[in-house]
């Protein structure tokens, strides 16, 4: 599972954008475009309860137009699960949510949910949906995720770049690169994410066993100044480095 590494760009602060003044404008659909054509491997897009950025029609465009993969993020939750069962994208990220939030806070907590994880997988893998819980870098958690038998985890990084000093990102790097090699040795495939950007993306990048990692809001910024395309273009760039291509 070593080979090179993939990049997932999520649109979602394209969307908030939009959102902030109920226009048409900037759409994520055509973000996903250029990322796409700047080498993002998937697009991922996080359809949340509250609707505060991604719409149902984002979903529906997005579904008949990308050229690579939509990741769907979602949390276990009927209406959204049933949505996905519709439309049928490639991958779908279960992640916790809550509505106070700003973004993701933590991982799922599988082992402490096993029997709807696994529910929810069984109904999206029967609509030909690959599904990969968000969870913290933690051999538990990993487990359960086989016991709810899926094939491909998303690591939560967020704990790695929110450290404070060297010493708490390389102790967080370690548990995420300990975490990787024990699902790669269960037969599950790695993908990681949450707060990677251009200073510290490589560090994780160069972890072998991650297959992807999935970005968003480090480029939707970059893309400020430098547009979008170039903001996908220099993640991939800074990757690809880190495995030495």
């Amino acid at each position: 599972m070593s080979g090179t590494i993939q990049l997932g760009v999520n649109v979602d602060h394209v969307a908030t954008l939009r959102q902030a003044r109920g226009t048409r404008y900037p759409d994520p659909v055509m973000a996903a475009w250029l990322a796409e054509q700047a080498g993002a491997d998937s697009i991922t897009v996080h359809l949340r309860e509250d609707r505060r950025h991604i719409q149902e029609r984002d979903l529906e465009v997005l579904a008949r137009t990308l050229q690579t993969r939509m990741n769907l993020e979602m949390a276990l939750a009927e209406p959204v699960i049933a949505i996905a069962e519709r439309l049928r994208p490639a991958d779908v990220c279960l992640v916790p949510e809550r509505r106070a939030e700003l973004t993701t806070e933590g991982g799922l907590d599988v082992a402490g949910d096993l029997a709807r994880v696994r529910s929810a997988s069984e109904r999206l893998a029967q609509a030909g949906i690959r599904v990969a819980p968000f969870i913290d870098p933690d051999e538990r958690q990993l487990d359960a995720c086989r016991a709810a038998g899926v094939g491909v985890v998303e690591l939560h990084t967020g704990r790695y770049a929110e450290a404070a000093d060297g010493a708490g990102r390389g102790r967080e790097l370690e548990r995420v690169r300990r975490a990787a090699r024990h699902a790669n040795s269960l037969g599950i495939e790695v993908h990681a994410g949450h707060g990677l950007n251009y200073q510290n993306v490589q560090p994780v990048a160069a972890i072998a066993a991650i297959n992807e990692l999935n970005i968003g809001h480090a480029i939707v910024a970059r893309a400020l100044f430098d547009g979008f395309a170039a903001a996908v273009a220099e993640m991939k760039r800074l990757m690809l480095a880190a495995r030495g291509a």
